[in-house]
């Protein structure tokens, strides 16, 4: 399955590749020649792919990267800034942008492979992914004020994960300062730091195989229950917590988990939320 991303521009034709193999999608950002940049129409090619990839029955995890080993993502293509589509239209927040698995409300497992520079707008993938794997040569900046922008979606996310500290520095310095792969690594920005550029899609797979044998439904309540305590205090997160639990007990794994376990077997998971036991 391939997905591209297209405008009328020939150069810009598969600018989001699409494949999905063994219940694992890979997102591959491929503009490399103008770093991965996310011009309207490869934001609207992110938009459309995540309520896709929800529905996709045989899809139990992601993994999003980027062309080349130079660049992840270099943020919005400042070229095509005035163009209005896609999620850089003058909309409300929650209309304008969903080019992001958590802005999606996506359920399902996501791994961001991080492999080169990752500037700007592309702090969202980040940000917004559940886990985070990069390589040694990997970077981030946040250039929005060296062009005269607003730093802010960005930068919010990577404080909620890095610190506000770590945010503030480099939506500040702008162009003029990158975060080093180990650096980012040590502040929570990055879960898994590679010792090879060539490592990152090979651990980004290896973690994907662990998490696709898992029950669909109880991962993507875990999911929502461990995202609600970026969002929520306490008690509130607990209680929001103790709720999904609860709403799991219904639904056929459940069972289907220990009965597997206790008989030696491959659980057949249901990847339909709304099943119940009967």
């Amino acid at each position: 399955m391939n997905a591209s991303s297209q405008d009328g521009d020939a150069g810009r034709e598969n600018a989001l590749l699409v494949e999905i193999e063994d219940g694992i999608a890979t997102l591959t950002l491929n503009r490399p020649e103008r770093g991965n940049a996310l011009d309207p129409a490869l934001l609207e090619a992110l938009t459309g792919v995540w309520p896709d990839l929800e529905a996709a029955a045989d899809v139990r995890v992601v993994i999003l990267t980027g062309a080349g080993e130079r660049h992840f993502c270099t943020g919005a293509d400042v070229a095509s800034l005035d163009v209005g589509k896609g999620g850089l239209q003058n909309r409300p927040y929650a209309a304008a942008n969903r080019f992001s698995p958590r802005m999606a409300a996506f359920s399902k497992p996501v791994i961001c492979a991080v492999n080169g520079l990752c500037n700007g707008g592309g702090l969202h993938f980040v940000a917004d992914s559940d886990i985070v794997i990069a390589s040694p040569g990997a970077s981030f900046m946040d250039s929005h004020v060296t062009v005269g922008q607003v730093s802010a979606l960005e930068t919010q996310g990577v404080a909620r994960k890095a610190g506000a500290g770590a945010a503030l520095l480099m939506a500040l310095a702008g162009r003029r300062y990158r975060m080093p792969a180990e650096r980012a690594w040590m502040l929570g920005l990055v879960d898994l730091l590679e010792e090879k550029a060539g490592d990152v899609m090979t651990r980004a797979r290896e973690i994907a195989g662990m998490i696709r044998e898992n029950s669909p439904q109880a991962m993507a309540l875990t999911k929502r229950a461990i995202w609600a305590t970026t969002e929520m205090g306490e008690p509130a997160s607990y209680e929001y917590g103790w709720e999904l639990l609860k709403s799991h007990w219904s639904h056929p794994d459940f069972a289907e988990g220990p009965s597997a376990f206790s008989e030696r077997r491959a659980p057949e998971w249901n990847p339909d939320p709304n099943a119940r036991r009967g």
